[in-house]
């Protein structure tokens, strides 16, 4: 006779989709940071677009 027996349980029983959360969760602070640096370059890159000056840096080539 074995000295120990398993009791086989049953899965929970499935329910329909989950409800929305209600309240949003606060966002971190690195997401915030991220978002602050996408809004600053966006709108450097509408000012130079206003003006009309697109700088873009070109690294000097290398002599052959």
């Amino acid at each position: 006779m074995p000295a120990f027996m398993f009791e086989k349980i049953s899965p929970p029983a499935r329910r329909g989709p989950a409800p929305p959360i209600a309240n949003k969760k606060q966002r971190g602070v690195i997401v915030q940071m991220l978002d602050r640096f996408v809004e600053a370059r966006v709108k450097r890159t509408k000012q130079e677009e206003e003006k009309g000056v697109i700088a873009r840096y070109k690294p000097p080539e290398p002599p052959e």
